[in-house]
């Protein structure tokens, strides 16, 4: 058997360069975000030309990431449905963190912690663009009584401190389960993996399905 027939498709090329959009952009965000966030960490305006720079970057850069975010999710959305298997899987995560995935219920393309991070993402994502409208100075925090522009300011700070966590967490995840980061750069998995984190997704591509 060649190896190209024991790898698995698990993402297309297309899925794989809009996660990568939205990663970029996520750090670039992070990175000015930060800059903006405190003085203690202002010092980062400099990756961006300065403050000036900074402030008009940022939101452009987030309706960037909304964007490619918004096509990441409608291609992977549908598999983040949770379902019983997913709140079974949740609550044995002692089982997950100390690696004893036997006795889990098995999964399909994603597992309930990774559809949980997806949802809490979305909702990160749509707080963070809402509220970063209102407190875009250049074209629309003029619309807002001041009261609104101030509470979008704390939500908006926010979102973006647990959407940082979130990401953190999915970073870690993928490094700690090992053949994850192949996945999302060569877009392959192995059967011997797909068996091990994901199988009734895995029965599923066995039977012709489980493409994105």
């Amino acid at each position: 058997m060649t190896r190209a027939v024991q790898r698995i498709v698990r993402y297309r090329a297309s899925t794989r360069i809009n996660h990568w959009l939205v990663a970029i952009s996520f750090v670039l965000l992070a990175l000015s975000g930060l800059a903006l966030y405190h003085p203690a960490t202002a010092w980062l305006a400099v990756l961006f030309g300065g403050g000036p720079w900074t402030r008009i970057l940022h939101p452009y850069v987030g309706v960037f990431m909304a964007i490619a975010f918004a096509l990441l999710a409608a291609t992977v959305g549908g598999a983040n449905r949770v379902d019983p298997a997913d709140r079974e899987w949740l609550r044995r995560w002692r089982d997950v963190v100390t690696n004893n995935e036997r006795d889990l219920p098995d999964v399909g393309r994603y597992n309930g912690g990774q559809k949980l991070l997806f949802w809490t993402i979305v909702a990160c994502m749509l707080v963070l663009l809402l509220s970063g409208l209102v407190i875009w100075r250049a074209w629309f925090t003029a619309l807002f009584p001041i009261e609104v522009v101030r509470f979008a300011a704390v939500a908006h700070a926010a979102a973006a401190t647990v959407l940082i966590c979130a990401i953190v967490v999915h970073v870690y995840a993928a490094i700690w389960v090992k053949g994850s980061v192949r996945a999302m750069t060569r877009g392959t998995v192995s059967p011997g993996w797909a068996w091990k984190h994901h199988r009734a997704w895995f029965r599923e591509v066995l039977r012709g399905g489980g493409r994105e």
